[in-house]
This record gives structure tokens, sequence and C-alpha cells, in this order.
């Protein structure tokens, strides 16, 4: 009898030991690491195991890294923005004004197609959209619009946001479009009748019902706006920095303790804005 109850005590611990064992070799691990290569110290031809604060002086004290952390997070609010403003009204609208469940799935389809080809090849596919003579400012000069190309399409901020604003909508559309399928119709037919207008229902019922999708979305977009090295060399043309570019540019110096240390402080502050957003909004309903 004691050996069953022990039994009972033990089953939910080895039916998470597998994941466990799963998140402790691919996640915690692997961050480990990066905490402990950190503080190790390093010169042009190799590492050395050692407890050393330089890498985290170095990266905390430079005005020009904490000039590249405030141009990372301005890329992240912008694109946040507007990736939440136009992911809402595309699941909107699937939720909402397609009736036939057979639409939804078809349009869905039709937003996922271009996640089909490559992250690189999406993003490059501006270039000559945007260029100086591409067909944006073709079209300007011939209509007589501008007198000469505009320069500050390509290799500028505006085309680094607007390039991460493509690469990531889809991201806040899922989890926006899941929560408002899962929103029961009848509490809106109970504010209609109530005598709310569309805006009112919009503002009162549907948006805070919506949250936490706006909430995963938010937390998938940001986390992958200041991950995003390869955008902002590109689209930026050099002209622009972010945090990730930097750790990319260290590493290709062999400089990875600093390059770890800019990544522990990086986690640190997703880790920070993921809390905020968790505090905010309580994403268990979605899950």
């Amino acid at each position: 009898m004691k050996r069953r109850v022990s039994l009972a005590r033990l089953a939910p611990y080895l039916q998470a030991a597998p994941l466990t064992l799963i998140l402790g070799a691919f996640l915690v691990a692997p961050i480990l690491m990066i905490v402990v290569v950190s503080f190790w110290d390093y010169d042009f031809a190799r590492l050395y195991p050692d407890f050393v604060t330089y890498n985290y002086t170095e990266t905390l004290g430079s005005w020009v890294t904490w000039k590249t952390y405030l141009n990372t997070l301005k890329f992240s609010a912008i694109v946040w923005a507007l990736t939440l403003c136009i992911g809402f009204w595309v699941a909107y609208f699937l939720a909402f004004h397609i009736r036939t469940t057979a639409m939804q799935i078809v349009l869905f389809l039709v937003c996922t197609v271009p996640f089909l080809t490559s992250n690189i090849i999406r993003m490059i596919s501006w270039i000559p959209v945007l260029g100086r003579n591409g067909l944006i400012n073709a079209a300007l000069v011939e209509s007589g619009l501008v007198p000469a190309p505009l320069e500050w399409l390509l290799y500028s901020e505006f085309a680094v946001v607007l390039a991460m604003v493509h690469l990531y909508t889809l991201f806040m559309v899922v989890p926006i479009f899941n929560t408002l399928m899962r929103i029961d119709r009848s509490l809106i037919e109970a504010a209609r009748d109530a005598g709310a207008n569309g805006w009112q229902i919009l503002w009162n019922v549907i948006i805070p019902l919506a949250k936490p999708g706006m909430a995963i979305g938010t937390i998938f977009v940001v986390t992958l706006v200041m991950a995003d090295f390869i955008t902002v060399q590109v689209m930026s043309g050099g002209q622009s920095a972010s945090v990730a570019l930097i750790m990319k540019n260290q590493m290709s110096l062999l400089q990875y303790p600093a390059a770890a240390a800019n990544a522990v402080v990086l986690l640190v502050l997703v880790l920070l804005l993921v809390a905020g957003i968790l505090r905010v909004v309580d994403i268990r309903k979605e899950l």
C-alpha cells in the first residue's frame, strides 16, 4: 500500500521529467553558458576562462552602446505600433466580416503565403521598389509629384521599419485572430441590443476581450525585432545599428565574451518587457 502511495506521488514528477530534461538541455544550459562566457577574458586570438566584469562595464558604460539600445527600442516601438494596428484590423476583418469558415481559412492561408519564402528574399524584394531608380521613384518622377527621386526611401530607417513591418505583421495577426474567433457572439448581440453602436462595441467589448491576443503578438513582434540584425544591416545600408548587429559584429571579430555580455543585457531587457506585459494582460486565457 505504501509503495502505491509513493508511486502515485512520484507520477507527476516522472511525467514532467522528459520535458524538464529537454528544456534544461536546450534552453537553460545554453543560457547559463552564455552567462558564464560573458565573464571570461579574451584577446584577438583566444578566450580565457576567468571572472571579469570588464565586458559589462564596457557594454553599460559606453554612450554608443546606450544609443544603440535606444535605437533598438525605437525600432521595436514603431514596428510594434504599426503591426498592432495593421494586424488587428486584418484579424478583425477575417473574424467578423468573413462569414464562412472556408473563406476565412482561404484568406488566412493567403496571409501566410509570403512565409513560404525566405525572410531575406522578402526583405531584399523591397530594394527594386524603394531604390533611386525603383518603381516608386519612377512613378513619382514621371507623374510630376517630385522633381527628383527620393533618397530616403531606401537605405534609411524608413526602409528598416517598412521591411520589419512586412516581415512580422503576421506574428500579430495570428494570435489576435485566434482571440477574436473565441469571442462569444452573443456578447456583441447583447451590446447591440443595449443600444451600443459599432465603435462602442469595438472599444468596450471586442478590444478588451482581444487583449490576450494583442499581448502574445506584442511579445512575438518585440522579441523578433530586438533580435533582428540582417534587416537593419541591409535596409539601412549600414547607416543604422541595433544591439543584435553589434553582437554579430563582435562575434565576427571573435569577441565572444563581449557579445555574450550584450546578449545577457538584451535578454534581461526583453524579460522585463515581457514581465511588464504579463502584469497588464493575463495571457493564460489564451493558453
